[in-house]
């Protein structure tokens, strides 16, 4: 399974961007997709994810601002993002998985990472 990110940038406070990754290769029975970060001198942490059921697990700092969706006949996930702050500053990984992990070490499937940058 190969993972195409994009749609990362440079953005005001208060503004929106849309990632988008693309999943290619053998992908039959993925079960989850989605998104970690990572800031400079941090730990990866989870944004959002969405399971094949159509679920959604979302982190308490983007409740309410962010929203992953997919689209299945392109095989791609999106995560729009808005009300941007400083401190959503970070590179975003489009991850996936056939199981059900609960840390990022336990992803099989990582794409390459997208900088998002919010400027105050």
């Amino acid at each position: 399974v190969q993972l195409q990110a994009s749609g990362g940038g440079l953005v005001q406070a208060g503004g929106s961007l849309r990632l988008s990754c693309a999943a290619s290769g053998i992908i039959f029975s993925i079960n989850v997709m989605g998104w970690y970060r990572q800031a400079p001198g941090k730990q990866r942490e989870l944004v959002a994810v969405i399971l094949s059921d159509g679920s959604t697990i979302y982190a308490d700092s983007v409740k309410g601002r962010f929203t992953i969706s997919r689209e299945n006949a392109k095989n791609t996930v999106y995560l729009r993002m808005n009300s941007l702050k400083f401190e959503d500053t970070a590179v975003y990984y489009c991850a996936a998985d056939r199981g059900q992990p609960h840390r990022p070490d336990e992803y099989n499937y990582w794409g390459q990472g997208t900088q998002v940058t919010v400027s105050s």
